[in-house]
C-alpha cells in the first residue's frame, strides 16, 4: 500500500483510508458487529492503516467497534475521530446543535480515549465549527490535549477559509476532512489552495457520493426511513436522474481502463495532490478490494485533461444537505 503524508506534519498515513461510519450509523441498521471488525481487520491485512471514526456515530458504537477492531494492532493504525456535538437521545449531527466549548473538549475526550481502547488519539477533529465558541480558544484546548499526550494531531471539518488560518495560527491543524469528489468540487475553489500554503492535508469523505459515483445507484433506487440519504435533495430521483451523466463519464473512463467507475473516482481524486488521502467506506469487503485497486491506478495528464474536460460540462443538480444542515459548513 502506498502512504501519504498529511500536509507538512509527519502524520503518514495509507493513500486510502477507510471510513468507518456507514458500520453502524447512518446507512441503515447498524451491521453485525463481528462481521465489521473481520472488516475492518482485513482492511488492516491489505494494508490500510488510516481508521475514521466520530463519537456521535451511533453514538458512541462506532468509536466501540473502531477500538475493538483496531487494539490487536494499535501500534500499526492511525486513528482519526472527532468531537463538537451535543448528544441526546437523537443524535443525528447537528439535531442538538453544536458544543466545542473548551470544558466540553476535555471532558468528551476521555470517553473517546476509552472506547477506542488507547491512550493518545492520532487525530482529533473539531466535527463542525461552533460559530459560539472563539477558534482560537478550540484550538487551544486540542493544543493542551497534545501537550498532555492524549492526542496527537489537531484536525478539523468543513470549516471554513478564515477560521481553518486562525486555528491554524495557534495549534497546527495536520487536517482537514471535508467532502469532495467529482460531485462535489467547491472545496477547489478557496479551500484547498489554503491548505496548499499551509501544509495541511486533505481527507475527502463521501469520495464516492455516497455511493452514487459507483454506478450502483439511479434514479430506481429507494432508501430506507433510517437511510439518512432519503433526506438529501441530491438523492431525489429526480436529481439522480440529471446527474446520471457525472455516472456515465466514470463508465467510459472505467471501460477504457479496465477498470470501475468507483476506481476512476478514487483515483481522480489521488491525482490531484500528493497530500489527498480519501476514506471511503464500505461494509462489503469485495468493495473494500474495489477501492483498493484505485491505488494503483494510474490516470495520465490526457486522462485528467479528459476527465476535467467532460465533468466541466455536466452540472450537478440538488443540494447535497438539507438547508439546516449545509448552514453548519463553511463557517
Amino acid at each position: 500500500m502506498q502512504k501519504r503524508k498529511l500536509g507538512k506534519s509527519n502524520l503518514e498515513v495509507s493513500a486510502l483510508g477507510l471510513g468507518c461510519m456507514g458500520m453502524s450509523f447512518s446507512y441503515g441498521a447498524p451491521k453485525d458487529k463481528g462481521e465489521m471488525i473481520s472488516l475492518i481487520r482485513a482492511a488492516v491485512d491489505r494494508g490500510i492503516t488510516f481508521f475514521d471514526t466520530a463519537e456521535v456515530y451511533g453514538p458512541y458504537t462506532n468509536e466501540e467497534l473502531v477500538g475493538e477492531a483496531l487494539q490487536p494492532v494499535r501500534d500499526k493504525v492511525v486513528i482519526a475521530t472527532k468531537f463538537g456535538f451535543n448528544i441526546a437521545s437523537d443524535s443525528r449531527p447537528g439535531r442538538q446543535g453544536v458544543n466545542s466549548q473548551p470544558e466540553q473538549i476535555r471532558q468528551v475526550v476521555e470517553g473517546s480515549l476509552k472506547r477506542l481502547r488507547t491512550d493518545v488519539i492520532d487525530l482529533y477533529y473539531q466535527h463542525r465549527v461552533d460559530p459560539n465558541v472563539p477558534i482560537e480558544d478550540v484550538a487551544g484546548a486540542v493544543k493542551d490535549l497534545i501537550a498532555a499526550g492524549k492526542v496527537k494531531h489537531f484536525g478539523m471539518s468543513e470549516a471554513g477559509a478564515n477560521t481553518i488560518r486562525r486555528a491554524h495560527a495557534v495549534q497546527p491543524v495536520t487536517a482537514l476532512q471535508n467532502e469532495y469528489s467529482l460531485w462535489w468540487r467547491k472545496p477547489e475553489t478557496e479551500i484547498i489552495p489554503l491548505l496548499e500554503e499551509l501544509g495541511i492535508g486533505l481527507v475527502p469523505y463521501s469520495p464516492l457520493g455516497k455511493g452514487f459515483l459507483t454506478g450502483k445507484i439511479d434514479e430506481s433506487t429507494t432508501f430506507a426511513s433510517n437511510d439518512f440519504r432519503s433526506t438529501l435533495p441530491r438523492f431525489t430521483p429526480e436529481a439522480l436522474k440529471a446527474n446520471q451523466a457525472v455516472v456515465d463519464l466514470l463508465n467510459r473512463i472505467a471501460t477504457e481502463k479496465g477498470a470501475t467507475p468507483a476506481q476512476i473516482a478514487l483515483a481522480w481524486l489521488l491525482a490531484q495532490k500528493p497530500w489527498i488521502a480519501p476514506i471511503p467506506g464500505t461494509t462489503k469487503l469485495h468493495r473494500l478490494e474495489e477501492n483498493l485497486g484505485a491505488v494503483d491506478l494510474s490516470l495520465s495528464a490526457d486522462d485528467l485533461r479528459e476527465i476535467e474536460d467532460a465533468a466541466s460540462r455536466i452540472p450537478v443538480q440538488g443540494a447535497r444537505y438539507p438547508e439546516q444542515i449545509e448552514a453548519m459548513t463553511g463557517r
